[in-house]
């Protein structure tokens, strides 16, 4: 089996995007992890406490849902079943919750059985250093094979449940509750019914709309108005969206292959994981956009005759060093070899 669940790509060299919130929400003095609900003893745990618990270290693949992925890391911390051993927990407990010290509050949940056939890991350290403050740390929880909004940054609570309690990403964002990266399961669709869609296709009005995996293949969209829509996993593969306007959008793991986009705004929009192989690109504004992730040509496109490349026409398309560096290795060596590379104004 490949190392690669479907639809991910390598980043490039030793980086580890950033993703989500930068900084965790107001700390307390002495960082706790308050555990409660289905348990014998609900307690606060300091990292004293925690790392005086049996230690595990594993080596883990890191597969965000925004397409990359990270493998081979390294974490230390307490599992999660070595936790439940010292805390005592009832056999009634069905689900665990975590939380996030966070501004917006982040948690999400996992069905027990699934978070300890996981080995789900409690980890302060990662590749033998501290977790880093944007990465979570000083504590995140780590759960292997599942996308890694399911991994808590600034975990400061864990709860044992008899029934699922939907997180920020899952209930809010729209995000799958099970999370499998083998199986894509990336978002779930917004509820929208077939008038409305109809309507809006007609009227090419998206603008601040939440449309979760929206479907517009093959339709003549151009001068779409899709400014701050919500456009997760939406689909536009052949679509006409010459001047489209998706400023300030988010379009992560949006589908554009072979679309039209000439002339298209994607200005501060959220383009992560997004696939352009194949689009007409030329004149493209990427000014502030997000492009973790995001494909314009096929990932071995350097082992390929160039017929099948399905590589975007990007003339006329300027990404930053900094844009360019947030590609995948191979995605970065196509701009880097043809395309131009600019100083942000």
């Amino acid at each position: 089996m490949s190392c690669l669940p479907p639809g991910q790509q390598l980043v490039s060299g030793n980086k580890w995007p950033l993703v989500g919130e930068r900084q965790s929400g107001p700390r307390p003095p002495i960082w706790k992890l308050e555990v409660q609900g289905l348990v014998d003893r609900p307690t606060c745990l300091t990292l004293n406490d925690l790392q005086s618990l049996p230690q595990t270290r594993r080596s883990i693949d890191i597969h965000c849902v925004t397409r990359w992925s990270k493998l081979g890391v390294e974490f230390l911390g307490v599992s999660l079943r070595d936790l439940m051993a010292e805390i005592g927990v009832s056999s009634k407990a069905k689900y665990v919750s975590f939380a996030a010290c966070s501004d917006r509050k982040h948690s999400s949940s996992l069905e027990l059985s699934t978070a300890l056939e996981l080995e789900t890991l409690l980890a302060w350290q990662v590749d033998g250093q501290p977790l880093p403050d944007e990465h979570g740390g000083p504590l995140r929880n780590i759960v292997p094979n599942r996308y890694f909004y399911k991994s808590v940054k600034w975990l400061c609570g864990v709860e044992f449940l008899l029934e699922d309690k939907l997180g920020y990403w899952e209930a809010d964002a729209g995000y799958h509750n099970l999370a499998d990266p083998w199986q894509e399961q990336r978002y779930i669709a917004a509820n929208i019914d077939k008038r409305t869609a109809k309507q809006m296709l007609e009227t090419r009005d998206l603008r601040s709309r939440d449309l979760r995996g929206f479907q517009g293949d093959g339709v003549d969209l151009s001068g779409l108005l899709g400014c701050r829509a919500i456009l997760r996993d939406a689909s536009f593969r052949r679509a006409q969206l010459s001047n489209a306007d998706f400023s300030q959008a988010n379009l992560s793991n949006a589908h554009f292959e072979n679309a039209n986009l000439l002339n298209a705004s994607f200005v501060e929009a959220d383009v992560e994981g997004a696939n352009f192989c194949g689009a007409e690109m030329r004149g493209c504004d990427f000014r502030g956009a997000s492009l973790f992730g995001a494909s314009f040509v096929v990932e071995n496109w350097q082992d390929l005759p160039e017929s099948e490349w399905h590589a975007a026409r990007v003339e006329a398309v300027h990404l930053t060093p900094q844009q360019v560096d947030s590609l995948t290795t191979h995605q970065a060596a196509y701009w880097r070899r043809f395309c131009h590379i600019t100083e942000p104004m």
